[in-house]
């Protein structure tokens, strides 16, 4: 390329500063929102209260929109022309989808965990402890979070931070599915002993009893939550009509 066509491409970068600035500050916001989502605190259908929300965390309208976006483009969140932003609700093909996506990520992690080094199961292990302790202090919604963490852990086997990220994001999207089991101690309760048992296979070296245990495992909670989407026929109603106002 000549001299004649180069342009300064620092002074060029220099007229986004604001914008980095600013989405720096929405990432931030953006992690806030994911991370109640992932605890369960925001329910799908809830109405994101821009002025509320701006006012609680001290950001400017701007900021948040940005972070809403970030939501949006994660399938965590939808703008309702005229209505405003929700937490979004998933439909019996988006569950189908994220378990497609979990069986290629989990079933890999598991088959791999043989080439990584001692205490690479550390995470694995310390998810299902501290699931069992949530359940024993009756706190079902917290095992539900931790439950996450232990699949989580798993795809973490890999060590790859690119399926670290493409699995976070899953399992933000899987948190909002859960909403739709009416009883989440009954849901919940029977997977603490699998993941106990799948972690106790993986300790013992025995990965194709490990690999075999997590497809069933995978299938059976798979089937749960289609089974409960169509009986509540949940998925097909507005974001407006399901939602409730955050932070009213």
């Amino acid at each position: 390329m000549g001299e004649d066509v180069m342009v300064d491409w620092s002074a060029e970068l220099g007229s986004g500063r604001e914008l980095v600035a600013r989405t720096a500050t929405a990432d931030r916001v953006a992690d806030v929102l994911r991370t109640r989502i992932i605890e369960g605190l925001l329910a799908p259908g809830t109405r994101l209260s821009e002025e509320a929300i701006a006012r609680v965390l001290g950001v400017s309208r701007n900021t948040l929109r940005e972070a809403f976006r970030l939501l949006c483009h994660e399938r965590l969140a939808v703008h309702e022309l005229n209505h405003g932003v929700f937490v979004r609700v998933l439909s019996v093909d988006d569950v189908v989808d994220l378990y497609r996506l979990r069986r290629l990520i989990e079933s890999a992690a598991v088959r791999a965990v043989g080439q990584h080094p001692p205490g690479a199961l550390e995470a694995v292990r310390a998810a299902v402890s501290d699931g069992e302790r949530a359940a024993a202090r009756d706190l079902w919604r917290e095992v539900g979070t931790v439950d996450l963490r232990f699949h989580q852990a798993l795809a973490g086997l890999l060590d790859s931070p690119r399926i670290d990220e493409l699995m976070r994001g899953l399992l933000a999207e899987l948190r909002l599915v859960f909403h739709v089991m009416p009883s989440p101690h009954r849901f919940h309760q029977a997977y603490l002993a699998r993941n106990r048992e799948i972690c106790e296979l993986l300790e013992a070296g025995n990965v194709g009893a490990a690999e075999h245990a997590l497809t069933v495992y995978l299938d059976d909670a798979e089937r749960e939550l289609v089974n409960a989407y169509r009986e509540r026929g949940v998925g097909a109603e507005s974001m407006s009509d399901a939602g409730t106002a955050l932070l009213r």
